[in-house]
């Protein structure tokens, strides 16, 4: 975990979020979904194991990533 995530926030909040398949998620199932939560941060979790949990990341930090992504 970076210093920048927190840990997984309960289910309860994370529910009723739209989430969203990554579009770099290729064939092999390596596929990441990300929402954006009430609180204004960034959930993402693992599409196939979501019992593994969710980061919280905060909107700046999330920007840097999807920035540094493209």
């Amino acid at each position: 975990m970076t210093r920048e995530s927190r840990p997984a926030a309960p289910a309860t909040a994370l529910d009723g979020l739209a989430w969203h398949k990554s579009t770099y998620s290729g064939a092999d199932n390596g596929c990441v979904e990300h929402a954006a939560t009430p609180a204004g941060t960034a959930a993402v979790r693992d599409t196939k194991d979501r019992r593994r949990g969710t980061l919280l990341f905060s909107a700046p930090t999330w920007t840097r990533f999807l920035r540094a992504t493209v």
